[in-house]
């Protein structure tokens, strides 16, 4: 656009249409009333409408704005007061409108003789500061009720408003609080604690940070909190001020240091207890070899020393003790592979080998294995410990067959719903259990259930730690009569 700079008329017009403000005026004699363009604009009327000033009046909304703008025109011609006010106005559109209107008087001889102003639409900028208004509300409210502590700091450090809960939790005062650095009732360990993090919220590296510190309460007690911090910049990403979360979580972290030292006791409690366990099985195992080997001296060199009515009885002794040194040193190697590295390990694979060994068992019962697991299905375990596990629950399928039934063992696998276990089904159709009586012990060690002359009691004790030792679990299902269900929950390689 090009015009005259000398052209002030032309100049106006350019001014008021950049800055869309409208000016207008009303000369009083004679009486004529005088709008912009701009103006003419924010009326939504066009230059053919003829001004009246009750019509110029009626534009602004009934009640207090109509009222306001009367009578501050009034006292502009009657006393000579300028005006600027905010009201609200209704367009010939009828478009409801926020508007600033300026006015001021004309005198001569100390009489108005005519009042004009400026006029600008201002609803853009009340529907902003409204909504900044409503968001400053919003957070005051969300900030003075929150459960949990919050403050509002300078980069400085300085407390500028701290709300009820982080009066609670540290016992100071709004007054006090304002008084204080943060690191004032920082515990003296930790006033460093979080210093490179809030160096890299200010560089903008970061736009919050997350840190556990002590702090000290107003009756010299440590209050454990988990910070928050965010930064609050102003539109150019000047840094304002930071926004602070402070969380009492001072018995989270007792409960911590109770659980930790309990910990600690337990495992050098199990440290020690692994440790007899081991010297008893070593020693005992050496006394009740040595007495074996002696018995079998007598047996050779003094065969007449084995007539003597107690030599059986001592032989039935001492073969007992051995098998009980033998469970007691099963036990006590039990954990001793609890840290190792599981292995893949073909599952199809392991069973079939547990077959061969099971072979010439199976045959003597005329038994049936149906392995039904897939031929590539790899699980994570201790090979050893699957393989002691397989021949146990294999084992005992046709140890505890019903009389005059071909027992029959029915191998599959399933995965669990959420996928993080390979469930192991071993189905026999065997005695079965009585669960009502014996599902609370049924794993315990030394408890039996049937009449057999086997019967140690000990292998479903270690198999179920030989499980858990590798990450699974145990569950059965069982009916007298009918047969036995274990179900085994393993790692599998997917998971």
């Amino acid at each position: 656009m090009q015009f005259n700079v000398n052209d002030s008329q032309q100049v106006l017009d350019f001014i008021q249409k950049a800055a869309k403000i409208g000016t207008w005026q009303v000369l009083l004699e004679p009486y004529e009333i005088q709008w912009s363009d701009i103006t003419r604009e924010i009326h939504d009327v066009g230059k053919s409408y003829n001004i009246e000033l009750e019509k110029a009046l009626d534009f602004y909304k009934e009640g207090y704005s109509r009222d306001k703008i009367t009578y501050y025109f009034n006292r502009c011609i009657e006393q000579g007061e300028p005006y600027d006010v905010e009201l609200e106005l209704v367009s010939a559109k009828g478009r409801e409108k926020w508007v600033r209107a300026i006015g001021f008087p004309v005198l001569e001889n100390e009489k108005c003789v005519k009042v004009q102003g400026l006029f600008q639409d201002i609803t853009e900028k009340n529907k902003t500061q409204k909504k900044v208004a409503l968001r400053e509300q919003q957070f005051r409210k969300t900030f003075d009720s929150a459960s949990i502590g919050m403050a509002i700091v300078s980069l400085e450090g300085k407390f500028i408003r701290v709300n009820q809960s982080l009066r609670n939790i540290l016992g100071y005062t709004t007054d006090e609080f304002k008084t204080f650095n943060f690191k004032d009732i920082t515990h003296k360990e930790d006033t460093t604690l979080g210093d490179k993090k809030f160096a890299k919220l200010l560089s903008n590296e970061i736009s919050n940070f997350q840190i556990e510190k002590r702090y000290l309460h107003k009756n010299g007690s440590i209050i454990w909190a988990s910070l928050s911090v965010s930064l609050v910049s102003n539109e150019d990403g000047t840094p304002l001020h930071l926004v602070a979360q402070i969380n009492d979580i001072t018995k989270r972290k007792e409960s911590e240091k109770k659980v930790n030292t309990l910990l600690e006791i337990t495992k050098d409690q199990n440290s020690r207890l692994l440790n007899f366990a081991h010297i008893v099985s070593h020693n005992l195992r050496s006394h009740s070899g040595n007495l074996e080997m002696l018995l079998d001296l007598m047996k050779h060199e003094e065969p007449e020393a084995t007539d003597n009515s107690y030599f059986p009885l001592v032989d039935t002794a001492v073969n007992n003790l051995s098998e009980t040194v033998e469970n007691l040193n099963q036990v006590a190697i039990l954990n001793t592979k609890l840290h190792e590295d599981l292995t893949p390990t073909n599952l199809y694979e392991a069973i079939n080998k547990t077959k061969e060994s099971l072979k010439a068992h199976i045959l003597e019962n005329d038994g049936s294995i149906i392995n039904n697991v897939p031929e590539h299905l790899i699980i994570n375990t201790v090979p050893a410990y699957l393989d002691s596990i397989l021949l146990n629950f294999i084992s005992n399928s046709i140890k505890y067959r019903k009389p005059d039934v071909t027992p029959k063992i029915n191998i599959s696998t399933s995965f669990t719903d959420d996928n993080q276990y390979l469930v192991l089904k071993i189905e026999d159709n065997g005695m079965g259990i009585d669960l009502n009586r014996h599902r609370k012990k049924l794993f315990g060690m030394y408890k039996t259930f049937h009449k057999h002359k086997d019967s140690r009691g000990l292998g479903l004790f270690i198999t179920k730690n030989q499980v858990e030792a590798i990450g699974g679990k145990i569950e059965v299902e069982s009916e007298v009569g009918i047969g036995t269900t274990f179900l085994l929950h393993l790692k599998h390689e997917i998971n």
